[in-house]
């Protein structure tokens, strides 16, 4: 298994409009607009449940609401290829501000999982696992199995709380063991050197690196702007340089396999 299709991470949804290569775009940034662009390619649709859960600590979006944003974002925007659910990350401090046990979270995010696929089985929801260490990943996975989910069969099932952490290594062995059942993994916000080492074990994945890095490259070279954080011409330059380092590393072993012709052309 390998990446085939790279989500280039968004918060200017009006992107969607512009390029027609694959976006990850969030319901916390598409809820605000009354306009919605018309999507020139595919897209996938991020709950915004981790910037809900850090403000609030809880789930205030109900499941009726997200599944009628899912709804019209899929009817108005169309282009839209799956769509994580309410799930609840389980990072340290998340557990924390929410005050559940890593079991709890889990459990909810099952259970909001087949919530929303029984009452809008019409939209592209995708299962989430979420844990901490390989125990709680191996014990969500189990969770689904039990409830008559087939994470084998699933086009796609994202593997959550994994984009702040700086353990490669352990994610590697995580991703690896899940992969090895047969689980079509979506990486959420994986970093390039996290693409670079467990990449292999993915069969999709975003991230939206080149903003974080955009903050730090001043002035923008491409307008008025104080830096490279929301260029849409910088964004498009990282990820062209993104595939190609990685897809130079074809031929090393353990290296991520970028399959190119996977992705559409660049709207220039």
């Amino acid at each position: 298994m390998a990446v085939t299709t790279f989500f280039l991470g968004t918060h200017m949804p009006h992107w969607l409009g512009l390029l027609d290569v694959p976006l990850f775009v969030s319901h916390r940034r598409l809820g605000r607009i009354k306009t919605l662009p018309r999507a020139r390619g595919t897209w996938a649709l991020d709950s915004g449940g981790f910037s809900e859960l850090a403000l609030f600590g809880e789930w205030r979006t109900t499941a009726r609401q997200y599944v009628a944003a899912g709804r019209r974002y899929r009817d108005e925007i169309g282009g839209l290829a799956w769509m994580a659910p309410r799930d609840m990350m389980c990072e340290p401090f998340m557990v924390q501000k929410t005050g559940l046990s890593v079991g709890e979270h889990q459990s909810r995010t099952v259970a909001d999982f087949l919530n929303l696929r029984e009452i809008a089985p019409d939209l592209p929801i995708v299962p989430v696992l979420q844990g901490w260490d390989l125990v709680d990943y191996l014990r969500c996975a189990d969770m689904y199995e039990r409830a008559g989910v087939n994470l084998a069969g699933e086009e796609t099932v994202g593997i959550g709380s994994v984009c702040r952490r700086q353990a490669t290594g352990e994610i590697g062995l995580i991703t690896s063991t899940l992969a090895a059942r047969g689980i079509r993994l979506h990486g959420f916000g994986v970093k390039t050197e996290g693409l670079e080492e467990y990449g292999q074990h993915l069969a999709t994945a975003d991230s939206m690196a080149w903003s974080f890095g955009g903050r730090k490259v001043r002035p923008c070279a491409h307008g008025r702007a104080q830096s490279e954080a929301n260029c849409i011409h910088f964004a498009l330059a990282w990820r062209d340089r993104l595939l190609a380092r990685l897809s130079s590393g074809l031929s090393r072993p353990q290296q991520l396999a970028l399959n190119l012709f996977d992705l559409p052309a660049v709207v220039a």
